[in-house]
């Protein structure tokens, strides 16, 4: 079973020779928080105040999704809407909620390309997704269209992607899927109606298969809405014959939760 993912980890020249001038920058630049533009010590690190204004997930949650219960609930709780629908993925957790407060951190690197706040990032994203990288084969980006790709010149997921991988040491494999649809933007869409958008969306690269059976692989994004684009994905995974697909996210949009016992 082939799977060159190696050569996709953390350990390369190139990235310790932008490290080096990464460092080098500081010492003219001061570094800043990525979310108040405050001083700060080292590059991607919140202020006191900025850190206070998120709210970072963590346990008591449902044991799918992830989404945070108002109060402990016990080991192996799941939420209402994974008991009334199972999501195609098997597992998801996320770093902090998606709202007013934390919004700017995720635009800021998806429309705005700012990567200062990477190593943050991927130390918060591996912290709350630790079930989900535990026992996994690699990393998958969720792609964007090669159009899209072309406008913002970056994958923010694979962005986020490697930086879990430097905290994590799992590969990345980021030419494994791919969007073979040019989705429009989901903003202000129903659930349904980005069900419906991630129709058919994504394939797994030609002579790729092999790669993919068996595996054990954890799906890399931004931002957990619906769960839309992550089941999209993860039922393209599985199809080919993923054994488990697992997701974590930089943040996620949280609705009450009304437990039943």
């Amino acid at each position: 079973m082939k799977r060159p993912w190696a050569g996709y980890a953390r350990f390369d020249a190139a990235g310790k020779a932008a490290a080096v001038l990464m460092r080098l920058a500081d010492l003219v630049w001061p570094p800043l928080s990525p979310l108040s533009g405050r001083a700060v010590s080292e590059p991607g690190l919140l202020d006191p105040e900025d850190w206070a204004a998120i709210r970072f997930l963590a346990p008591p949650w449902c044991d799918v999704c992830g989404v945070p219960f108002p109060y402990p609930s016990g080991a192996g709780m799941i939420c209402p809407a994974c008991t009334a629908r199972a999501p195609v993925f098997d597992r998801a957790r996320a770093a902090f909620v998606y709202e007013p407060a934390s919004r700017a951190l995720a635009l800021g690197l998806k429309h705005a390309g700012r990567t200062d706040g990477l190593d943050a990032f991927g130390r918060w994203m591996a912290r709350a997704g630790a079930e989900c990288l535990s026992g996994a084969d690699a990393l998958i980006p969720v792609p964007l269209h090669p159009r899209r790709l072309r406008q913002r010149r970056f994958n923010q997921s694979l962005l986020l992607a490697n930086a879990v991988s430097q905290v994590s040491g799992l590969p990345v494999a980021p030419h494994v899927l791919q969007r073979v649809r040019a989705t429009p933007s989901q903003g202000g869409m129903s659930a349904k109606g980005r069900v419906r958008n991630m129709a058919g969306a994504f394939a797994v690269r030609k002579g790729r298969e092999g790669e993919i059976a068996g595996a054990r692989l954890v799906i890399i994004d931004d931002v957990h809405t619906t769960g839309a684009t992550l089941n999209a994905c993860a039922r393209t995974l599985k199809r080919a014959g993923a054994a488990q697909v697992r997701a974590i996210t930089l943040a996620r949009v949280v609705k009450p939760v009304n437990l039943i016992k």
